[in-house]
């Protein structure tokens, strides 16, 4: 990936978690920051560089920079509740996305049910396939919502599907654990693959039980997905192959568990206690969101952009304890206090500029500075 993609690249991701900060930094008002917030990162900076990655080349293909563009539009019209052109939008960018899909696998997804494909490419598949689906849910609830109101749930909002475009992120991060595990057959095969299905359709479950409402099942679903990544865990520690790649997805999957576990403790204080109050829980939920966006997303989406570069000149642990200091500490405490959220952001910016930036170890050290 060329060095203006990633300084692109670094800005858009910047900028998307300063916005994180906006709506206590800012008088509330008529627009939701949040939507840039969750834009920036996930659609335009995350999915691109998905779509990047489903295209093995070294620059950036005008398919995937048209998307960039008009996906940049959409997060713009989408904060500003003008919502035609979004509208108009969506087929365009479902295109890009169904034409790339189609040209790394097949029309249908046929690889999700053979035993003999690779974990690694099912999670793939799914994360483009995702993708489109999400971009045609989400332009739906658009319609529904905002022009002729077909149906009436108090949980079918904007807001809520908008958050879907980060699960293409985690599907395609989940495709990079099983990129670099040592291959194996018999229990674990079996465990591989129903570890894409309990993933899958327990997150499409999840969002159906939201609808819908019910807590009962809603524990049932997030117990059943918090297993399935301790055992994506356990297979990953034991079959992942020794290198740098290695470390910064196993701080992923730690950022993934913090997900998992304040995502459980959000629904059960929602629905058991009975002094709940959204505004008093908001904490709970940024920690919940920025573990999930700014740590367990983000580990995948720096290994795609370095992904041929690879072993990189950093320390490795250094570097992942800035990442955690930033996403558990800073940033939560940022929410709170400005000067924080001030730190939160250089601090962010300067973990992405040293992961994107470091010289390759057959480099020359000359090369990490910026021409």
């Amino acid at each position: 990936m060329s060095v203006r993609y990633k300084l692109l690249f670094i800005v858009l991701m910047t900028i998307a978690l300063a916005f994180g900060f906006l709506d206590r930094l800012v008088p509330q008002g008529d627009y939701h920051f949040e939507r840039l917030h969750i834009f920036l990162f996930n659609l335009c900076t995350g999915c691109s560089i998905l779509l990047h990655y489903s295209e093995p080349r070294e620059m950036l293909s005008v398919k995937v920079r048209v998307f960039l563009f008009l996906s940049i539009l959409y997060a713009l019209f989408a904060f500003l509740e003008i919502y035609l052109p979004v509208l108009a939008f969506t087929p365009v960018l479902v295109w890009i996305v169904e034409s790339i899909r189609i040209r790394r696998f097949s029309v249908f997804p046929a690889n999700f049910f053979r035993l003999d494909a690779p974990v690694s490419e099912k999670f793939h598949h799914a994360a483009l396939l995702c993708l489109s689906i999400g971009m045609v849910i989400a332009a739906l609830v658009i319609i529904n919502t905002e022009f002729r109101h077909f149906v009436t749930i108090p949980k079918l909002e904007l807001n809520m599907f908008f958050l879907g475009y980060s699960f293409p992120l985690s599907l395609i991060t989940m495709s990079l654990i099983f990129t670099i595990m040592e291959d194996a057959g018999g229990r674990i095969g079996f465990l591989k693959t129903a570890a894409f299905w309990i993933i899958n359709l327990g997150v499409i479950i999840f969002f159906g039980f939201i609808l819908a409402e019910v807590f009962l099942p809603q524990i049932a679903v997030t117990l059943v997905l918090f297993a399935s990544v301790v055992m994506v865990l356990y297979l990953f520690a034991r079959l992942g192959k020794d290198l740098q790649q290695k470390q910064f997805l196993l701080s992923g999957m730690g950022f993934l568990i913090v997900t998992s576990l304040t995502g459980i403790a959000y629904i059960l204080l929602e629905f058991l206690s009975p002094s709940y109050d959204p505004e008093r829980m908001t904490w709970l939920m940024r920690l919940h969101s920025f573990s999930a966006l700014y740590g367990w997303n983000l580990c995948g989406l720096a290994i795609i952009c370095r992904y041929n570069d690879f072993p990189i000149q950093l320390h490795s642990r250094s570097t992942i304890l800035l990442h955690w200091a930033t996403v558990m500490v800073l940033a939560p405490l940022g929410y709170r206090y400005p000067l924080l959220a001030i730190a939160a952001i250089a601090s962010y910016a300067g973990y992405l500029y040293v992961v994107l930036f470091s010289s390759t170890r057959h480099e020359a050290p000359e090369s990490t500075s910026l021409p």
